[in-house]
Order: C-alpha cells, then structure tokens, then sequence
C-alpha cells in the first residue's frame, strides 16, 4: 500500500516509518523541516515537505503521493508544565483541530481508504472503572488546565470517526516510554526522580497505562494493514497506580523514595492538572486492540522495561 505519514520525525513516527518500509509499504513521510529530508530518505521514505496549518500544501502532497491510507502523528510538544497544561499543549491542540481538518480534506479528495490517527486516554472519566475500555465516556467536567486539551482531542477523534467516505481508526496511546519520549534515560523527568524532585501527590491513586513507543509503532502498523472504523485503546497489560509505579521506578533508578505531599500543597507544585494525573485519572484495558488486531506487546509491563527504555 501507498501510506502518508504525517508527522514522520515525532517519537512515534521515527519508530513506524521504519516499520512501515520494511513490512513493504511505499511511504510518504511529511515533515515540515527540509533539513529532515536526509533521515527520511535513509529510513527508506519518500520524503515530503510541507506545514500541516497551511491547507493548500496539505492537499498538494496528499494528491501528488496518491495514498491509500493516511497516518496523522501530529503533535508539537516541546515540554510539559503540568501547572500550564495548555500552554504547553497549545501548538498540539492545533494540530488536532485545523492540522487534522487539512489531513481529512486533502484524504477526501485523494480518496483514501482508511485514516489512523493519534489519541490518548487521559481524557477518560475520572469515575466509575480504573480501567477503561474504548466505548467509556470521557470526563464530562475536566479541570480548567486540561479542557481545551480534551476538546482538541474530542474534535481529532469525532472529526476522524464521522468521515463516512473513509475508514476512520483511532489510537488511544498510553503514556509514550522509550526512545525520544517524555520517559526515556537522561529525560528531564528520570533526572527529576532521581533527585527526589517527583513527589506522589495525595494518595498517589491515579491510574497511568503505559506504552513503550516501539510497541506503539507496532500496534500502529496493524491498525493501517486492518483497522476497522472505531477506537483502539494502545496500552501495555499492567496498569499501574502513582504509588505503585513512581516508587518502583525511583527503585531502579537507584533514588531514594519519593516523597509525599499533600492535595493542597501539591496543587501550588504541580497545578490542578497535575493533582489529577497523580490521583484521579484512569487506566485503560488493550483486550479490544488485542483481539481485533492480534495485536500484543513485546513489553507487557512497564516493571520490565521502563527503567532501560
């Protein structure tokens, strides 16, 4: 098949396109850097230039590659200030919303098949389940930190599902590890655990699903072979608390024990956004991904691998 990445040099991308080629597919890779040009083509790529704000050039390099499906990786994050959660999401929320418009129409016109896309499952209820399975509703009154941050993914996602002239996947990812993610050896988070400077906030109890960014990559080729319309949680099989997993993970870092902090003063620390990731958001189940998709991770639990992503 003839598939259009966009998105090609993000954490993701620079593990898929790879995977893309070598299981025998023609793949234009669209970055918005001409300098990027070289990898792409080393990765086997067709490479492809272009700025996913501007529609006019959207819509000329899906005519010109002809794909039969298109993969939107989109994201802009340079870092993550959980106090200012939208200010460090805001390039990516646009991406979601007008950069995803541009990708559908230009799909349109090109007349492809199936369109994949990239979601996550932060925004899943913060009731109910700790684990959540793809038709759980999301959370109906999230916090002022992350509203625009779910709107953008809400609009990604019904934009995608509803293009009834294609077949629309999306992909739920867990929380990225492994190479060129937020959580990978020398970040700036394993070096802020490392110095005792990532407390568990209240009870630690909110529930964080994992997923090493290869086995991302892989779930992602299965869902363009033979995703069906709808959604795809993408996790790894051991959901696991903030007191179960931040403790652990200090462990192997070789860390003293991280230290807890009250709601209150840890809301001053880490905003109204972070209060919630530490004690109140849900963890997702992978069973629908696996069945559909005969899909499994090669890492199934985050104990085994997060520490030497």
């Amino acid at each position: 098949m003839r598939i259009f990445v966009a998105g090609a040099t993000g954490a993701i991308g620079r593990q898929l396109v790879p995977r893309l080629v070598s299981a025998g597919h023609e793949v234009h890779a669209m970055t918005r850097s001409d300098s990027k040009r070289s990898m792409l083509q080393a990765w086997g790529a067709v490479p492809v230039v272009a700025d996913a704000l501007r529609a006019d050039q959207v819509a000329d390099v899906v005519r010109r590659a002809r794909p039969d499906v298109i993969v939107h990786q989109l994201t802009s994050i340079a870092a993550v200030d959980t106090r200012h959660m939208e200010r460090s999401f805001a390039a990516t929320n646009v991406l979601r919303t007008i950069g995803t418009d541009h990708l559908l129409a230009a799909g349109r016109a090109a007349g492809v098949s199936r369109f994949v896309a990239q979601s996550h499952i932060v925004p899943y209820a913060r009731t109910g389940s700790a684990l959540k399975r793809e038709d759980d509703a999301f959370d109906a009154a999230p916090v002022a930190g992350m509203r625009e941050n779910q709107a953008a993914m809400v609009h990604l996602e019904n934009a995608v599902l509803g293009a009834s002239w294609t077949a629309g996947v999306v992909l739920r990812y867990g929380w990225f590890y492994g190479p060129d993610t937020a959580l990978a050896p020398g970040s700036e988070i394993f070096e802020s655990i490392r110095a005792r400077k990532f407390p568990i906030v209240g009870d630690g109890a909110g529930v964080w699903s994992f997923i090493h960014v290869a086995d991302a990559a892989e779930a992602t080729v299965a869902a363009v072979e033979r995703g069906r319309r709808g959604i795809y949680n993408i996790v790894d099989d051991d959901p696991a608390p903030v007191n179960t997993w931040l403790p652990e993970l200090a462990r192997q870092l070789g860390a003293g024990k991280p230290w807890h902090v009250p709601r209150l003063l840890g809301r001053l620390a880490v905003g109204q956004a972070g209060v919630v990731m530490m004690d109140e958001i849900r963890g997702a189940s992978n069973a629908k991904v696996r069945t559909d998709l005969a899909w499994q991770p090669a890492h199934p639990s985050w104990r085994d691998a997060l520490a030497a992503a």
